[in-house]
């Protein structure tokens, strides 16, 4: 048996600092970001247009692109898989 591992190819930031996260086979998750933003290099998305703004897919996931150069090693990102184990959201989207 293959091990799947998790491509994102969608996200979408919302108002309340919470991204909905598309994978590959179809799984859609919500990722709240808001207890990240108090500190660490976090911080720095406090500001709700720069969270949507730089919010993007880097290294296939979840990652926010500050610098706006596309630097995928320069990027704050999410572990695919951490994202991967949230709950499912799929029956709420039409």
């Amino acid at each position: 048996m293959q091990d799947y591992f998790p491509i994102v190819v969608q996200v979408i930031p919302l108002d309340n600092y919470h991204v909905q996260v598309f994978f590959d086979d179809g799984k859609i998750v919500e990722y709240d970001a808001a207890n990240d933003l108090q500190g660490g290099i976090f911080k720095q998305l406090q500001d709700i247009q720069i969270f949507k703004n730089s919010c993007t897919i880097l290294n296939d996931t979840l990652a926010w692109d500050i610098s706006g150069d596309r630097n995928p090693s320069e990027c704050i990102d999410i572990d695919p898989f951490t994202l991967y184990e949230l709950e499912s959201i799929n029956h709420l989207i039409a």
